[in-house]
Formats: C-alpha cells, sequence, structure tokens
C-alpha cells in the first residue's frame, strides 16, 4: 500500500482495543479506489464481532489538515532548507557539466598528442589520426556550447525571483500538498516523519469518531470528525431531524422544500452525500411512517413481464429499504433496469432469486466480508475419504 490511497496505512490504530486497523479498498464509480480502515483483529483471531471500522478519506483530510496546521510556524525555515537543496543541486549539475568538459579536453589534448607522435611516412594512420582529433575538437567545441546555453537557462546561484517563490510555496503547504506533481507517496513520507500513531474510538455505531496523533517526540493532538454511516438512525442527532421532518411534512411543505429547510438549518445525511436531497427526505418519511411520494399509483404503471418487478414492491416484498436494493442493481449484485415510460427502476427476480435476496439482506452487517475467506478455507480442506491417499500411495508405487 505504500502506492495507495490511504495516506495512514500502518500507523492508525483502534482506540479501543489498541490493535492496528488494516486497509480495505472499495472501488467507487470511475474505477477510484477509496480506503477503509478496519479493525477486525477480534473478529478474525477468536470470532467476535468487528470493533469499528470508518471511511479512509474523512480520517485522512482531518490528519493531513493538522499536520498542515502544526507545519505553519515552520513555513521560513522550509523556505530557507528548500531554496540551500535547491542551490546544492544546481552546483552539483554545474560540477557535473564542467567534468564533462574537462574529460572531452583530454581527450582532444589526448588525440593532438597522438597525431603528432605519428610517423609522417605512416599516411593512412596519420590521416586516421587527424580525423580522431577533428572529432575530439569539434566535440568539446559542441559541448562547450551546450553548457553556456545550459547555464544562461539555468545559473548556477539562484535569483532572487526564484528565491520569493519557494519562499512563497513554503508559506502555502497546503498548496504543494494538494498539487498534481505531490504523489500519495510523498505525502506518507512527510506524514511518517512528524507522526508515530493515529488512535481513532468510534462513538458506538454514531458518525462521531475521536482523532488522537500521538507526534514524534510525544506531544498528543486530539480532535473529532464525522464519518459517513449507513442509515439514519446512525446518526447520533436522527432524532431531531426526524422530529423537523415530521413537523415540516404536517404543515404542507413538500419533499423539495423539506430538504432545503433540513439543509439550511444544519443537517446533514448519512452517507457521502453533502446535503439532504428529495430522495433523501423521502427515504426519511417513509422511515417514520408518512407516505409522501411522486411515484405514479400501481393502475398507472405499465405492465411488466413475468418474473418483473417493480423496485419499490420488490423491496416492500422484502422487507428492506428501497435504496438498498437500488444499490445492489447498480452494482450488479441484482439484476434490473429502468423502464423507459414509467421511468422507474424494475428488477427481475424469479422465485429463486427473491430467495436468494431475502437471505442476501438477512446476512448480519460485516458478514460478507468474511464470506470469501470462508469460501477459500472450505475449498482448502481435504474431503477426500479416508484411505484415498494411501490407495494413490500404492498405485504410485
Amino acid at each position: 500500500m505504500r502506492d495507495g490511497p490511504a495516506l495512514l496505512a500502518g500507523l492508525i490504530a483502534g482506540g479501543r482495543c489498541g490493535h492496528k486497523m488494516t486497509v480495505r479498498c472499495q472501488r467507487g464509480r470511475g474505477g477510484t479506489l477509496h480506503p477503509v480502515y478496519v479493525c477486525s483483529r477480534d473478529k478474525s483471531g477468536y470470532g467476535a464481532g468487528q470493533c469499528q471500522q470508518l471511511a479512509g478519506p474523512c480520517v485522512d483530510a482531518r490528519v493531513a489538515g493538522l499536520l498542515l496546521q502544526a507545519m505553519a510556524p515552520a513555513a521560513l525555515e522550509v523556505s530557507l532548507a528548500a531554496a540551500t537543496q535547491v542551490q546544492t543541486q544546481r552546483e552539483q549539475v554545474d560540477r557535473i557539466w564542467r567534468q564533462r568538459l574537462e574529460r572531452a579536453g583530454f581527450a582532444a589534448d589526448r588525440a593532438r598528442r597522438q597525431y603528432q607522435l605519428a610517423e609522417p611516412e605512416n599516411r593512412l594512420v596519420v590521416r586516421q589520426l587527424e580525423k580522431d582529433w577533428e572529432a575530439a575538437l569539434a566535440g568539446r567545441q559542441r559541448l562547450g556550447e551546450e553548457y553556456d546555453r545550459f547555464a544562461a537557462a539555468r545559473p548556477r546561484t539562484l535569483t532572487a525571483a526564484e528565491r520569493e517563490q519557494i519562499r512563497a510555496l513554503a508559506a502555502d503547504l497546503p498548496a504543494v500538498w494538494d498539487a498534481p506533481a505531490t504523489t500519495d507517496a510523498d505525502r506518507k513520507q512527510l506524514i511518517r516523519h512528524l507522526a508515530e500513531q493515529v488512535r481513532v474510538t468510534v462513538a458506538g455505531t454514531s458518525e462521531k469518531v475521536d482523532v488522537e496523533i500521538v507526534w514524534a517526540g510525544g506531544h498528543r493532538t486530539r480532535a473529532q470528525i464525522t464519518r459517513p454511516v449507513a442509515c439514519l438512525t446512525q446518526l447520533s442527532y436522527y432524532p431531531q431531524p426526524a422530529a423537523r421532518a415530521r413537523e415540516l411534512a404536517d404543515s404542507g411543505c413538500n419533499l423539495a422544500q423539506i430538504a432545503g429547510r433540513l439543509n439550511a438549518e444544519g443537517f446533514r445525511p448519512p452517507k457521502r452525500i453533502p446535503a439532504f436531497t428529495p430522495n433523501a427526505v423521502s427515504d426519511l418519511l417513509r422511515a417514520l411512517g408518512i407516505q409522501r411520494s411522486r411515484i405514479p399509483a400501481r393502475r398507472n404503471r405499465p405492465a411488466l413481464a413475468q418474473h418483473e418487478w417493480w423496485l419499490r414492491d420488490l423491496a416492500a416484498h422484502l422487507g428492506m429499504p428501497e435504496v438498498t436494493l437500488d444499490h445492489w442493481v447498480r452494482r450488479g449484485r441484482a439484476t434490473g433496469y429502468l423502464h423507459p415510460q414509467a421511468r422507474l427502476r424494475v428488477v427481475r427476480a424469479g422465485p429463486a432469486e427473491v430467495e436468494r435476496l431475502r437471505a442476501l439482506h438477512h446476512v448480519p452487517r460485516g458478514q460478507h466480508n468474511r464470506r470469501p475467506w470462508l469460501s477459500n478455507q472450505a475449498a482448502s480442506i481435504n474431503t477426500e475419504p479416508e484411505g484415498t491417499n494411501d490407495n494413490a500411495d500404492e498405485r504410485r508405487l
């Protein structure tokens, strides 16, 4: 994971148990990898429940912000060190150029001496030595012209404008941190120079996470971040937006108006969306038992083929949220399409597929992470009857 997107891989640990957290990457839209920090030591080693997990970008961004904040007073020292480093690199390059010029001069002088020491009677040898001398002189002249152009473009000493540019970049560390030329490996190396460990503690199953950074030298910095959670009920402030949404719905506001009021009052939904949308408000009201939807009535919907369900009907039949079933269809875990006339999601599911989706819905949260491991373990166990290996050994003999 040296070049991966997880900036705190190997540094982050769980605040509850003290064990190091592992990194799992999830592929999002467009093929982008999103790291997830998981503390599953007790689950994998002792069969207990999963300790905690949280999305990587939220804690990475917070730790990076604290890192840049801690480095701000040292901006002047950073600029001086950077200027000194650039100056040293230019002197090294200039020394290499001078060594090349010196070698070219030695080669030309050696070719001259060889030509002068040759016997005039050996015309072929003298002619070849003369050509070698001319080639060495031309090579030395060409290299000298290249060095002059290089020295004119990049002088050995930094100019006042270049020093000012380095000082400005050092003063604006966030711009350097977010620059496209700065790789994840560079960011990780910088973090590991300043931080020894990052401990995170999730408050129950809510969105609140306490972060403690142990800096090199023993100093500690504590902060609190907000992680994305899976459902509304996990939010620590869920009763407040629920009560407010019910109040606005009773007053006759539509979904867009309710979403705007909730966003204006500072409420935020779960997962990674930054604000409430009409669809999110619809899910919230449905969870509260308030049916407000623009979905056409069942009698107005077009007829479907055999073993096809409207997504809302199948979700109600399975007793699961519509957003979860829609997510399965988008990820390929269920088969469906968007109806061209009704503009609603249709799911193809025969009786066997319905039972499979029902069983998948009843799988405990986080259990799908263990299923590939259990399948591999079952495949590696020797299921041959006793005595089969002995017979095979006798056949080989």
